[in-house]
């Protein structure tokens, strides 16, 4: 078997937003988590009504928002197409390219061993990685539910949406647990994480130097090349317990 890739269009009110090429499966937590991520809704309520319409060349992920955040992207995208032609519009796609994250200050005490479980875990969870060797995952992981989600796409940024849109869906609170992650860490999967409100980001490669300085800014704990033999810890330490503190004696 090979993965599936298709075009995927997100429009609100009948407008589209954007078009990713994706994997076709998990399509609502996929609306729900670029809509969260992208600053689009604060809350999965805020959509008050979603149709996933297949067409011949791909998907749309139809959505319909509630009064103020319809307003809002309405504005938004007015902002947008009205800065074509000005002498600044490159500064501020550079702006917009890299928003500032919210801060994450939530406190939370995750053993070493733990971490490294969790990911030597995750492959046999990968259901569709099994069947095609070629898609990424991200799951969520938490000291209470050990790891409970799991979501796959061609695209390891579609993934994460999928994993915040399954998390807000069922009403988890990603401050309670990790984000792991089967490949590098790259500056959007930082953003999104942090949009999450997820105070820990592990992934199986490196990550880039942009990604550790923004994890720094925005107070996520980042623990990259995460394998058998152990990890590093790039920022915030102090949310990773090295030491088994029932053995640490």
């Amino acid at each position: 078997m090979i993965p599936e890739e298709t075009a995927v269009a997100f429009t609100y009110q009948r407008e589209t937003y954007a078009v990713m090429m994706a994997t076709p499966s998990d399509l609502d937590d996929f609306a729900v988590g670029f809509s969260l991520n992208e600053g689009i809704i604060n809350a999965a309520s805020e959509i008050e009504a979603l149709e996933i319409a297949i067409h011949p060349s791909g998907v749309e992920l139809r959505m319909d928002l509630t009064s103020p955040q319809a307003e809002r992207l309405w504005v938004r995208r007015r902002a947008m197409r009205g800065a074509t032609g000005c002498g600044l519009c490159g500064v501020e796609s550079l702006q917009a390219a890299l928003p500032t994250p919210p801060r994450i200050t939530h406190a939370i005490s995750i053993p070493a061993p733990a971490l490294l479980q969790a990911m030597a875990a995750l492959g046999a969870e990968q259901t569709l990685n099994r069947q095609t060797h070629g898609v990424h995952a991200a799951a969520f992981w938490s000291p209470a539910k050990g790891l409970a989600y799991v979501r796959e796409d061609v695209g390891r940024h579609n993934a994460l949406d999928k994993l915040a849109g399954a998390l807000a869906r069922d009403g988890v609170a990603a401050a309670s647990g990790a984000v792991l992650l089967t490949s590098r860490i790259s500056v959007e999967l930082v953003q999104k994480t942090a949009m999450m409100g997820a105070p820990v980001i592990v992934a199986i490669s490196v990550p880039t130097a942009l990604a550790v300085r923004v994890a720094e800014a925005a107070g996520v704990t980042l623990v990259s090349i995460a394998r058998s033999d152990g990890f590093e810890i790039f920022t915030h330490p102090e949310r990773i317990l090295m030491k088994d503190p029932v053995n640490a004696a």
